[in-house]
């Protein structure tokens, strides 16, 4: 399966790993370090996907972790492990996200913001993860999707408890509605009462990221901070000790050219040379 190469099929029965991804470490923002599996040179896009940080910024050195910059063209999706971060744009949108709430911003044709960390229960630590948008709908109006923790949908499955952000599982719906790639991300914990089989869709570009504990599944084990490529199939099966805990991201490919420039993601060089121009001119 190339980055951006759509399914013609929809093959039936288990993924297993195509390829496994280390997070690489590095500084962004304003001295906050993240951990990065897609968006650097090993795998630099996973159609739909074209990035994921897990970010960590520590109390002790107080960074201000992301002032403002622009976006234009896709959707982040932030997903908070601990601690709290305020995002504020230059529209005078302002929100706040705390442990396990979640904001899926669709920057569409562009805005400024900035996340900024509070550190008064200490560090802040969670993921962000970047979604392409199909070429109708990069300049569609920019939109949040706040999800307070109450929102977040627990789901208990045969061997496992889930925090479900999008799409179903587990006869559950997620919060987080009205986007183009159908997504799927879950939170997943194993109670290591049985072995789970997970249904991701046959058409779906799937992904499993480590959290804590070692997730055994079809061709290798997937550790903390490394991401696995599935297969194609309609299902995962995993297993592993209680308390084994990942993320299971999928979502339907976009089979189109991604031209991407820093915070710009379009489908032409023309598109990102006009985004850089209009963020030059504030017209972002």
């Amino acid at each position: 399966m190339t980055a951006n190469t759509p399914r013609t099929t929809a093959p039936q029965g288990a993924r297993q790993i195509a390829k496994i991804f280390k997070a690489a470490s590095q500084a962004e923002g304003a001295g906050a370090l993240v951990h990065r599996t897609i968006g650097n040179h090993a795998l630099s896009v996973l159609d739909p996907f074209l990035l994921l940080d897990e970010f960590e910024l520590k109390a002790d050195r107080r960074s201000p972790g992301f002032p403002d910059h622009p976006h234009r063209g896709f959707e982040t999706v932030t997903y908070m492990f601990s601690g709290t971060m305020t995002h504020r744009d230059n529209a005078g949108n302002a929100g706040t996200i705390g442990p396990g709430e979640v904001q899926w911003m669709t920057a569409g044709k562009g805005l400024v913001h900035s996340e900024t960390p509070d550190y008064a229960t200490g560090d802040v630590h969670g993921m962000q993860l970047w979604v392409n948008l199909p070429a109708k709908d990069k300049m569609i109006a920019p939109r949040y999707q706040d999800i307070p923790l109450g929102d977040i949908v627990d789901v208990a499955g045969d061997g496992y408890t889930a925090k479900l952000i999008a799409g179903e599982l587990g006869g559950q719906t997620g919060p987080v509605t009205d986007i183009a790639v159908a997504p799927l991300y879950a939170d997943i914990t194993l109670t290591g009462t049985a072995d789970v089989h997970l249904p991701v869709g046959a058409t779906r570009t799937a992904f499993l990221y480590g959290i804590a504990g070692d997730v055994q599944t079809k061709g290798g084990a997937v550790a903390p901070r490394a991401l696995a490529v599935m297969t194609d199939g309609d299902t995962i099966a995993v297993s592993g000790a209680a308390g084994t805990r990942f993320l299971l991201v999928a979502a339907e490919p976009i089979g189109e050219p991604v031209a991407r420039y820093g915070p710009f993601v379009m489908t032409t060089r023309e598109e990102i040379i006009q985004a850089v121009e209009d963020f030059k001119n504030g017209r972002l």
